[in-house]
């Protein structure tokens, strides 16, 4: 088993205590960069593209609140006004780089954080007065696999001979079509609970004109891992799935203690052709870590679970849970988001 090399992103940068100043500017920047994704400007912004700030406004429903947000987005260092326009500043292209954790945070999580004393109370419970934006979360993982994990990726499964893949908790099925559409003569199958992320993943399968090779199934992959899938198909091709691969699931499938020390010896029985699993996620940082400088993600991360009452593991809880049920660790890899690993599995 290869030896991890941690990534310079799992570094504290922002140092702790943080300011009131620093923390009233860090929420509305978080925010603006948001906007910026939706206004449609953020990947413009990343490829150090000048903005025309006539041709921008002109181009949204409301030009003073689009160029409000572009002053913002200048005072915040992020732009650079240059005339009648705007030039991205290596700030800004490095914002554009990470958008995935702020659509995850602003806009999948707007309401969890918010909410967070309420929550804490009682006096509001999530999943019926709190509730997280699917297609959001699933839209900001999209957009981190891409920028920060795909070459990774591809480097790993390049080792890996297989015909028909899985990956559960697929979100928009961005993953699932790029490892297929890099190997010949592959087949996809992309499972994901949310309807909201379903229906995207379908649009965009049948956009890149690749029914025929990837197919998105809405399930809960819980239900999956212990009864049979109703459609004849779908349930045909995952009999024939070879690898099982996942990211950033892992720890929903581990929440209820009740059914934990079985989880990976269910996945193997739902995909009997799978010899094959890769797969990763964000666990528990350990005691003392991070306690003087915060690194990207670990806190909202850990915030977020607490909020919905979902535990998070460390390491060692997880690869005491991959041998227990019987699958061998080939390879492990630290991935760019801090505290988050990457494991090939073998079924022995």
């Amino acid at each position: 088993m290869q030896t991890a090399v941690i990534p310079d992103t799992w570094r504290g940068v922002t140092p702790a205590p943080i300011s009131s100043t620093d923390a009233y500017n860090g929420f509305i920047a978080a925010n603006v960069i948001f906007a910026l994704d939706r206004i449609g400007v953020l990947e413009q912004i990343g490829r150090g593209e000048a903005l025309s700030a006539a041709e921008t406004t002109a181009q949204r429903g409301d030009t003073a609140r689009t160029e409000a947000v572009l002053r913002a987005a200048a005072d915040y260092g992020y732009l650079k006004a240059d005339g009648a326009g705007y030039l991205p500043t290596e700030a800004g292209i490095e914002i554009a780089a990470a958008r995935g954790y702020f659509t995850w945070a602003v806009g999948g999580y707007h309401d969890v954080f918010g909410r967070a004393g309420h929550l804490s109370t009682g006096s509001h419970h999530y999943n019926q007065d709190v509730y997280r934006d699917e297609a959001m979360v699933a839209l900001g993982s999209a957009q981190c696999d891409q920028s920060m994990f795909a070459a990774q990726l591809t480097d790993v499964l390049s080792g890996i001979d297989f015909r028909t893949i899985a990956d559960l908790g697929s979100g928009t099925s961005a993953r699932v079509r790029r490892v297929v559409s890099q190997r010949e003569g592959s087949r996809g199958l992309g499972i994901d609970i949310s309807r909201p992320a379903t229906d995207i993943a379908r649009a965009d399968i049948a956009a890149a004109g690749m029914q025929d090779r990837v197919t998105a199934v809405r399930a809960d992959v819980l239900g999956l891992l212990g009864t049979q899938i109703d459609n004849d198909a779908e349930a045909a091709e995952v009999a024939e799935v070879d690898t099982v691969m996942s990211f950033f699931l892992l720890h929903d499938l581990l929440a209820d203690p009740s059914t934990r020390s079985s989880i990976f010896t269910r996945m193997r029985e739902a995909f009997p052709k799978a010899r094959t699993f890769v797969l990763g996620d964000t666990m528990l940082r350990g005691p003392g870590e991070s306690q003087s400088a915060m690194p990207v993600f670990s806190v909202g991360f850990e915030l977020a679970h607490a909020m919905m009452g979902v535990p998070l593991h460390t390491k060692e809880t997880y690869e005491q849970l991959f041998t227990d049920a019987g699958l061998r660790i080939d390879r492990v890899e630290a991935l760019a988001t801090p505290h988050s690993w990457l494991y090939v599995l073998q079924a022995d």
